[in-house]
């Protein structure tokens, strides 16, 4: 065990630092010295815009007014991700957040579904889904007891500065200023300061490196190394680009496949995010960019910006007193949405084993443990979008006939033969994520369980109507989701 931890420094700010900085000054500002250095310079990458519905337990935990929030960061809901031109050009999926269906104890709703289509029963797997076919229908309102599963489409700018507010009166200290040095302990290997470009010194017990893809710490400082996985995951650049908005704000992250990689189209109140990610081993970036400006809908607020990565992960996010958040830390791709997840989880994960009383080497293990695992499931999952597929252009014909991680392989494999999902403790996606994906890529399991025999053709047809029928009086009973983003929490003009 070493010194007590009392001194807090987080390196960079934007969407990581002044999360980790909302979150542990929330919980143990009282107790702590919390400085944040940013340099307004620098700026932030803010690719992502767009997010899964945990960040709403993350707002939970630090009593986030979520009117005030919304209205702040201009956002909108989101209810799913659509996949357009994904399993094939002109075919189409939702990755809904909702459950589909009522499962039974013996195996999921999916089985009964499949019986259904065996006999001529079922519509599609969508159709008993609330919140896709709330999306579908360009819909949205909150339900009694959290009846509708939601996330936000948001401005990251927006959402680091309602943060540093939050932060900033919750004792926080914004330090101004780039890191040109940092200094480490010969004795422990410790980082004991950062240097500024002013020629201060930030001494600190604990350092978070939010400093992004050039990971200034845990990267350079640290020397820990970085897991390239570009053999599963293409992508390496991404492009982004913002239009004024030209229509009502849908609440669907669209997801558009192109030959060499895939756009996304994400709808704020103010304006539209757009971005094209892509491999530059399959297309060179003006061409890339031209296919996007062909793409958007709306009068561009900016040039395109480039953004450069390599998918992977650290090999330790937490080495000595230097714990990475957030792309410093490892990124995959923005496909679902899983940036400010990770960066949440991180925070979380830290705050849950805070080395109060001096780091213990068990708790950087279990940490580094939970950390590498929680990753690797989503970098399963996306995997899957690119690996399951009908295309014919190289892009994703190379995707296809890749060999993907075994753990992924076998997932494919028993939900192709027996219709079976199973949910890895504590993994971010479940069984009707993995479902919704599979079948929309165009994987049709061989069979079903054999309880969904058990019913008659009257016995399931009464069974699975029931289901679509309470889905389509929902649906049909709700508003407008720009209308009632525009009434709850419509940003100041």
């Amino acid at each position: 065990m070493g010194r007590p931890v009392r001194r807090v420094v987080i390196a960079g700010g934007g969407t990581a630092g002044w999360m980790a900085a909302a979150c542990i000054s929330k919980v143990l500002g009282k107790q702590l010295d919390i400085r944040l250095v940013e340099s307004d310079e620098i700026g932030t990458v803010g690719v992502g815009e767009a997010t899964i519905p945990t960040l709403l337990n993350f707002h939970n935990l630090l009593e986030i007014n979520e009117q005030e929030f919304m209205a702040e960061t201009k956002a909108t809901f989101k209810l799913g991700i659509s996949f357009e031109n994904w399993r094939n050009v002109n075919e189409d999926y939702i990755h809904s957040f909702g459950l589909t269906g009522t499962d039974h104890w013996t195996a999921g709703f999916q089985h009964f579904w499949h019986k259904g289509r065996e006999r001529g029963l079922a519509g599609d797997y969508g159709d008993y889904c609330l919140e896709l076919r709330a999306a579908q229908e360009n819909k949205f309102a909150h339900l009694p007891r959290n009846g509708m599963n939601y996330a936000y489409h948001l401005d990251a700018s927006a959402y680091a500065r309602y943060l540093r507010k939050f932060s900033e009166r919750l004792g926080v200290q914004r330090i101004e200023g780039k890191i040109v040095d940092v200094t480490t302990s010969a004795l422990t290997g410790h980082i004991r300061s950062i240097t500024l470009d002013s020629g201060a010194d930030i001494e600190g017990d604990l350092f978070i490196d939010c400093t992004g893809f050039r990971a200034l710490l845990i990267g350079e400082a640290m020397k820990v190394k970085y897991q390239d996985w570009s053999q599963w995951l293409f992508n390496d650049c991404a492009a982004a680009l913002q239009t004024a908005s030209a229509g009502d704000a849908v609440p669907l992250t669209r997801s558009i496949a192109h030959a060499f990689g895939w756009q996304w189209r994400i709808p704020l109140q103010h304006r539209v995010g757009n971005g094209i990610v892509f491999s530059s081993r399959y297309v060179e970036q003006d061409e890339a960019i031209a296919a996007l400006q062909a793409n958007i809908v709306g009068e561009p607020l900016m040039k395109p910006r480039v953004i450069k990565f390599t998918p992977g992960q650290r090999e330790q996010v937490w080495k000595g007193n230097c714990v990475a958040i957030g792309l410093s830390s490892g990124f995959l791709e923005p496909i679902e949405s899983t940036s400010i997840h990770l960066i949440q989880r991180g925070i979380v994960r830290l705050m849950q084993m805070f080395p109060a009383n001096g780091i213990a080497q068990t708790d950087v293990e279990e940490y580094n443990r939970q950390a590498a695992t929680e990753i690797e499931h989503i970098r399963d999952f996306i995997i899957l979008h690119y690996k399951v597929n009908n295309r014919l252009d190289p892009y994703w014909r190379d995707a296809r006939e890749m060999q993907v991680p075994v753990s992924l392989q076998h997932r494919i494999d028993l939900f192709r033969q027996t219709g079976r999902v199973f949910r890895v403790p504590n993994e971010l996606f479940a069984e009707n994520s993995w479902i919704q994906v599979m079948l929309g890529q165009g994987i049709m399991p061989l069979q079903h369980h054999q309880t969904a025999d058990l019913m008659g053709d009257a016995e399931l047809s009464h069974f699975l109507g029931a289901i679509k029928g309470q889905v389509d009086k929902t649906v049909a009973q709700l508003p407008a989701h720009q209308a009632y983003v525009e009434r709850y929490c419509s940003a100041p003009k």
